[in-house]
């Protein structure tokens, strides 16, 4: 489990296909405290620890990952957003993540705001997530509060700290994202769902 609080970014030094699965090889300030089985999220993708050697580690994303996340897009040089799973004796700073991305997104619009940053998203609401008015959603594994909540668009703001220490910095309109959508409000839709006359 994850909080969406992003501890550090790494930046792909290789990829390779095999088969339908790609292996990235990242580089990291924080890769040498990685061991081999830990799982990491990516850009909010949760993947498992294959390799480590210094500043260098491997993980493998397969097929079912590739098609619901931007990781199939990454290329030598694209940074990602990374936070380790959370100590059972840390502090929930942000919101329960699970690393399980539901849906990309298109990123519509960044304005810059005089020491903060907007930035509007839509997506494809016939997969069946919502967002609701100032509840949580993961964009690129980063936990931010949701306003402009529409039927298949949102709002987020992005403080200074947040803008510069994450891949916030480097997006821009036409970019894909990876969303996760409060874990509470999905298991709220389907119970209410399942009441449906």
């Amino acid at each position: 489990m994850f909080t969406g609080i992003v501890e550090s970014t790494a930046e792909v030094v290789n990829v390779v296909t095999e088969g339908t699965n790609k292996t990235f090889t990242f580089e990291s300030g924080i890769a040498n405290e990685f061991k081999i089985d830990q799982s990491v999220s990516h850009n909010g993708v949760c993947l498992t620890v294959v390799a480590v050697d210094g500043d260098q580690y491997k993980v493998t994303a397969i097929e079912e990952t590739l098609l619901k996340t931007n990781l199939g897009d990454l290329t030598a040089g694209s940074k990602v957003n990374l936070e380790r799973c959370m100590p059972a004796n840390g502090r929930f700073d942000g919101h329960i993540v699970q690393g399980h991305v539901d849906q990309t997104a298109t990123c519509t619009q960044v304005q810059e705001r005089d020491g903060s940053w907007l930035f509007d998203f839509e997506y494809d609401a016939s997969k069946g997530n919502i967002t609701v008015e100032k509840g949580s959603i993961c964009i690129n594994g980063v936990s931010l509060t949701v306003f402009n909540s529409g039927e298949n668009s949102f709002r987020v703001a992005i403080i200074p700290y947040t803008y510069n220490f994450t891949n916030f910095h480097s997006l821009k309109a036409g970019d894909t994202v990876n969303l996760e959508f409060d874990i509470l409000g999905k298991y709220i839709k389907r119970i209410l769902g399942s009441y449906a006359v």
